[in-house]
């Protein structure tokens, strides 16, 4: 508990530009804190939570077998956090997963960092104060959300009525 909120707090006054990347899976309450960055991406099948599917389905249903299910209820892949706001990019990957071609992927991630580092230095020209301010704000964000039934993410047609 205590050393997850003091990398927080520490990467929170980092007095450069933050960037985080998902490689895999990250699973446990210290993932909370590769969030504190200025642009967060994620592979595209890796996934991202504070608990493991595993340790919700153990933790809700008493059940760790129904993990899959889990997974779907927790919105934690790649494109779910991005229609949520926390993820700011789906990096791809080669067919069938990034070890199918590491030097894609290597040169994927790469030009993901070229392009944010060029995006955040536009983006703070106006200094050290905004940057901090922004990556502040950016992280409690994180969790505002609207309800929508757990079936879907999108509103139904009739939902101002």
């Amino acid at each position: 508990g205590e050393a997850i909120a003091r990398n927080i707090m520490e990467f929170m006054m980092l007095k450069t530009p933050v960037i985080s990347i998902i490689l895999g899976e990250g699973g446990s309450g210290g993932a909370l804190a590769l969030a504190v960055c200025d642009e967060l991406a994620m592979l595209e099948n890796s996934l991202y939570s504070v608990i493991s599917p595993k340790g919700f389905a153990s933790i809700l249903w008493k059940d760790a077998s129904r993990e899959r299910e889990a997974c779907d209820i927790m919105k934690i892949t790649a494109e779910d956090l991005v229609r949520l706001k926390v993820c700011d990019r789906v990096i791809p990957e080669a067919d069938g997963g990034a070890h199918n071609d590491p030097q894609l992927t290597a040169e994927n991630i790469s030009a993901y960092i070229s392009e944010s580092l060029q995006n955040l230095q536009r983006k703070f020209q106006k200094g050290l104060d905004e940057m901090l301010n922004s990556r502040y704000n950016k992280f409690r964000v994180v969790g505002d959300f609207d309800e929508f039934p757990h079936s879907d993410t999108q509103p139904s047609d009739n939902a101002a009525e």
